[in-house]
């Protein structure tokens, strides 16, 4: 049975495949109006803050305006459209919009720029937008869907539980279907590196070997998932196995470059964590070092005087 572009409701006779025929804009109207959206409250924000004489860091506004925009790029392009029909091209989608994306919108700390922003309650006991956010954040639900014990094997089984079996194929039956899995993915990204993250106040917040150990406890689990599709004999994923003729394209070898994809993807996202995860680590190291000059400013550094004192006692012993 021909599973190819069901329910997508685009031109079936798409030409072959190429960048900058992919990049066209050819919006999803629900991705596109969420960008915007996305965009508009982030600046609100921003604006907010500056308008009361509060600085935000402008890198952080940069970072999560590329993540809204890479969203966009997969959602609201061409490539949405041969995504339906090319593995390789989905693949794509799917990997900058779940590991790519969240780390540039994380890195953007939007909840710590609403805790900031948004007005606090009123007088009385009425809880405000602000304290909505923190019951929000402090809530059991949060403390569940953040945890390790549950971000990790939602990560891996967004892999292997959906390619693997038919409910891949009954999602790209139609547009609902795809929208909800795009999503889902945007999602499971979004709370499997919030706490490796850990730029915006949450449920966990592990040490910095603890979020190393986090990050790399899902990624080879990527590059097997990419070793198995790049070393399979026959096509795997219905909804790929016969592409249009009009592409030009062969289902195995089309499959074989989705693997790859995978596979590399597993690498490049984890570089980007890490590198943000050491200068974390060591700007806290930084402030620690700080706050203990100060301190030892404050009361005449007391503590070095007495350890002078005790390896002084020490070399009265020996003698």
């Amino acid at each position: 049975m021909d599973h190819s572009g069901h329910g997508s409701g685009m031109n079936m006779d798409l030409p072959p495949f190429t960048l900058g025929r992919g990049l066209e804009f050819s919006p999803d109207l629900f991705f596109l109006v969420g960008c915007v959206m996305a965009l508009a409250l982030y600046g609100w924000g921003v604006v907010r803050l500056r308008r009361r004489g509060d600085g935000w860091p402008a890198g952080r506004t940069i970072f999560f305006v590329i993540g809204v925009l890479s969203v966009a790029l997969v959602m609201c392009t061409k490539l949405n459209d041969y995504g339906m029909v090319m593995f390789s091209v989905h693949m794509v989608q799917h990997m900058i919009i779940s590991m790519l994306s969240p780390i540039l919108l994380l890195l953007g700390a939007p909840v710590t720029l609403a805790l900031r922003a948004l007005p606090v309650a009123g007088r009385g006991n009425r809880k405000g937008p602000r304290e909505l956010l923190l019951m929000l954040l402090h809530s059991r639900y949060m403390k569940i869907v953040t945890h390790p014990a549950f971000t990790i094997p939602l990560f891996i089984a967004s892999l292997y539980a959906l390619y693997f079996t038919p409910v891949f194929d009954f999602l790209m039956e139609s547009k609902p279907g795809h929208l909800g899995m795009m999503v889902h993915f945007l999602a499971v990204g979004l709370v499997f590196f919030w706490p490796i993250m850990g730029v915006d106040p949450g449920p966990h917040r592990p040490g910095y070997v603890m979020r190393m150990l986090e990050l790399f406890a899902g990624m080879p689990f990527h590059a097997f998932f990419g070793i198995a599709l790049m070393m399979a004999t026959q096509p795997m994923i219905g909804t790929y196995a016969n592409p249009p003729a009009s592409l030009g394209i062969d289902a195995l070898t089309d499959q074989n470059a989705a693997g790859g994809i995978a596979w590399a993807f597993s690498e490049i996202p984890s570089v980007l964590v890490l590198i943000a995860l050491v200068f974390q680590w060591y700007r806290s190291e930084q402030r620690v070092a700080r706050r203990a000059d100060r301190a030892a400013d404050r009361d005449g550094d007391k503590e070095l005087v007495a350890y002078n004192a005790y390896l002084a006692s020490l070399q009265a012993r020996g003698r």
